[in-house]
């Protein structure tokens, strides 16, 4: 047993309350659970040490011995209090933590057996904006466990039904006194499943679940966006004998779209025009997810300038009204030109020059600044 304090081990004060301590176990045992580790003896170590001051300051009467007597008062070699040692699985401990912390069932004790639910799983499901936002039906795979048939999940050949455990009579939990305590201990015999199985099922090897690729429709509602989350809940790992399936859980990523951006209910896209158009104004198409409309450009635009057009944007799953489509027009420099082009430009530049204070007032105050400034330095 680790001689370190475990308070020290899971970085806590002595005084921190229950729901403190499952919290910073949980921090460490993500980091150090031998899943992550790769065979590091040394944090495989340093696991089991953190899993043993959880299991310890996480029961009442074992963090009292612990607080009055220290690591003699939990020591099984002096004086036969039990303990863990880092025998708990991962999900057995995460099941307990999150449990507990966010609202479901209780620790595991009291003389109950509990059945090990399977796990949560994760589908990363990659979308196009447009099935964004108008929602689609899509077919996706998923390698899980899944219940054994041939044993309808108990894990018992067929005919047969797993027994009472003899040793706890199905509690999972046995009793081993010494001198005046008493502590429970998960069965040695079911392993505090409360159950045997004496004639395993063939096809899963005893474990009620076997390994398989399952094809599933998900609904994607209109609306969703980059990190929502679609639960279809009884679809995840299903649990060892007999015991219920965890959720699959649907990760959403939009995208990159070649012509919209989105920022919450709002699409934002660049349209170029042309310097004419800008100058005289004009009647331009856009683009929009339901179909190209016009947009009229008003004279003397500005590159840069935003043009809003309501209820083009999208509804978002969360509720709310439809958003907007700003566009934002960008004038395009004329390219490849012809001699007769450039002389026909650099006579209207001539001809803008006589007056340019009027034709180019953005000009005029840019440079108007600049000589203000050096002025100022030379002052």
């Amino acid at each position: 047993m680790s001689k370190r304090d475990f308070y020290e081990v899971l970085g806590v004060q002595k005084g921190a309350s229950e729901r403190d301590i499952k919290k910073a176990y949980k921090r460490l045992a993500m980091k150090y659970h031998p899943d992550r580790t790769k065979g590091d003896k040394d944090l495989e170590a340093k696991f089991k040490e953190i899993t043993e001051a959880y299991e310890v300051l996480t029961d009442e009467n074992m963090r009292a011995r612990y607080d009055q007597y220290g690591h003699a008062g939990v020591d099984p070699q002096q004086g036969g209090f039990g303990g863990g040692g880092g025998g708990q699985g991962f999900d057995d401990i995460f099941g307990d933590v999150f449990g507990d912390i966010f609202g479901g069932g209780g620790r595991r004790g009291g003389g109950q057996s509990r059945a090990q639910r399977g796990a949560d799983l994760r589908y990363n499901l990659d979308i196009s904006l447009e099935e964004a936002v108008k929602g689609k039906s899509v077919e996706i795979k998923v390698p899980t466990w899944v219940s054994c048939e041939p044993c309808d999940g108990t894990g018992a050949k067929k005919g047969t039904q797993p027994k009472t455990c003899p040793t706890c009579h199905g509690s999972g939990q046995v009793q081993m006194r010494q001198g005046f305590f008493a502590v429970q201990q998960t069965c040695p015999t079911c392993h505090g499943k409360g159950k045997i199985i004496a004639d395993p099922c063939t096809s899963c090897s005893g474990q009620g679940r076997v390994q398989k690729t399952k094809t599933l429709s998900v609904k994607v509602p209109a609306g969703v966006d980059t990190g929502d989350r679609i639960r279809l809940a009884g679809e995840g790992e299903a649990g060892q004998n007999g015991a219920p399936a965890g959720d699959l859980y649907v990760q959403i990523n939009v995208r990159e779209h070649a012509i919209f951006e989105r920022d919450g209910t709002n699409l934002y896209c660049e349209v170029p025009i042309s310097f004419s158009t800008a100058a005289l104004g004009g009647e331009i198409e856009v683009p929009t997810l339901d179909g190209k409309v016009k947009l009229k450009i008003p004279t003397e635009t500005q590159t840069g300038r935003m043009f809003r057009m309501r209820g083009k944007g999208v509804t978002s799953v969360h509720g709310g009204g439809v958003g907007d489509l700003i566009c934002k027009v960008v004038i395009e420099t004329p390219v490849n030109l012809n001699e007769e082009q450039k002389e026909l430009l650099r006579q209207f530049d001539q001809t803008c020059e006589q007056g340019k204070d009027k034709h180019r007032p953005k000009e005029k105050g840019f440079f108007d600044g600049v000589k203000r400034f050096f002025d100022d330095l030379t002052s």
